[in-house]
């Protein structure tokens, strides 16, 4: 196993929500030596330095200062944080047939089914009041099987395996708790969260918990799959693989370029948002970086930025589902994602680059079309071309089950897709 993918396998186990992600990259950043700014005003950049900026704790912004001036042109890199999951809402706590639920929101496009008969655990951000009066947040992570959505009997529903429909409103309610409370009452939501946080902050002391930002997770950790280890299995493998891929090339880049990798949140509901792709993070950014609304556009004209998100492929079982010509295969590296409707942002001339440099970085290369008969998803391609004007393609690693509870890529495609990553940032191309 290589050093990348096995650290891989690491930081999907500590990226459990967009808050957890954004922790988790922050500190491989000021490991590697990046320093955070709380502001963007007024700040000198040192060659070879790299800085990182954060935002709603949820998206992220690192960069290096390269030697050059920076209006020669920056090539970035765009990943998002979230994942489809199940969140859970305001007031959430069920008490039914002798058991304790939890009402939850389906967030994203998640494919429900697999979430039944799941070990699952709860992390995510609480706001709270503290000791000293003050309003504070922190993020908690039970790390340990709390609630699961078992599955109604077959003998209760024998139509179960024909197309089976589910109501998230009614069918995917998690049980949290069976035994009998002493005194006969429900669980005390407030205190489970205040505990948990004096469990993980102690130095808070106690705390009355005033809302939540909290969302389900699978407990069983990612792995290698397969008599040949030819596959990676873990929750969050969209969009989480590519954070991961783009933040070891940012890393491995050469000091003397300018680089940047921005990771947005809320992805899986369109990127609208204060922390969005949509949102002004990237742009605000940029212009602290040139200093001038003049230098910032003339950056964005000169710079090229690659939206990594994962690709669909070619499922053994429903091969019939890809366009025969453009079926991408896990282990056969990268594939650059094409709409000519512009659901994804890749032109010719942003292929033509990928090719040239995938031949010189010497990883293989693939390509996605949908179907001319079937609909394309998206990414944050589009949307940050449309924002900023800068050159984007699409590209990502081909990966089955996507939006699952638990998803699959090749394990070779991690090296392929980091090593592609790393040249783009080096300029090999």
């Amino acid at each position: 196993m290589s050093k990348r993918l096995d650290d891989l396998l690491v930081f999907l186990g500590e990226a459990t929500s967009p808050f957890h992600a954004v922790a988790a990259l922050t500190k491989r950043l000021k490991n590697a030596g990046f320093m955070g700014l709380e502001h963007l005003d007024d700040i000198s950049f040192e060659a070879g330095q790299g800085y990182f900026v954060t935002a709603n704790d949820s998206s992220i912004v690192a960069f290096r200062a390269g030697s050059g001036r920076c209006e020669e042109g920056l090539r970035m890199i765009g990943a998002h944080t979230d994942s489809p999951n199940l969140s859970i809402k305001p007031n959430p706590l069920k008490k039914r047939s002798g058991a304790h639920q939890l009402a939850v929101d389906v967030y994203g496009g998640a494919l429900l089914n697999p979430w039944f008969d799941r070990d699952l655990s709860l992390a995510g951000r609480v706001s709270f009041e503290n000791s000293k009066g003050e309003l504070t947040s922190r993020l908690i992570d039970f790390q340990r099987p709390i609630a699961i959505i078992p599955s109604l009997a077959i003998h209760l529903d024998r139509e179960a395996n024909k197309n089976r429909s589910i109501n998230p409103q009614t069918d995917i309610l998690p049980l949290i708790a069976g035994l009998p409370t002493a005194d006969g009452s429900s669980l005390d939501w407030a205190q489970l969260l205040a505990d948990q946080v004096a469990l993980e902050h102690p130095n808070e002391g106690p705390v009355r918990v005033l809302d939540f930002e909290l969302s389900l997770y699978d407990c069983q950790s990612a792995g290698i799959v397969g008599l040949d280890n030819a596959f990676l299995a873990s929750a969050r493998l969209d969009n989480l693989l590519s954070c991961h891929a783009g933040l070891v090339a940012l890393l491995d880049a050469d000091a003397e370029q300018w680089s940047l990798l921005v990771c947005n949140d809320h992805e899986e509901v369109g990127s609208t948002s204060a922390v969005g792709a949509q949102g002004p993070m990237l742009t605000d950014v940029l212009a602290s970086i040139t200093g001038t609304a003049a230098a910032s556009r003339r950056l964005r004209e000169r710079s090229t930025m690659l939206s990594v998100d994962n690709a669909h492929a070619v499922h053994p079982n429903f091969s019939d589902r890809h366009d025969e010509a453009h079926g991408p295969l896990l282990n056969h590296g990268p594939v650059v994602k094409i709409n000519r409707n512009q659901r994804y942002a890749t032109s010719g001339e942003g292929s033509a680059l990928l090719r040239l440099l995938a031949e010189r970085a010497k990883v293989p290369l693939q390509h996605f079309v949908v179907r001319s008969d079937m609909g394309c998803g998206s990414t944050i391609g589009p949307i940050t071309a449309a924002e900023t004007g800068i050159m984007t393609i699409d590209l990502g690693v081909p990966t089955l089950a996507m939006h699952s509870i638990r998803e699959l890529a090749g394990a070779a495609d991690v090296d392929f897709l980091g090593a592609l990553l790393t040249a783009f940032y080096n300029r090999v191309a």
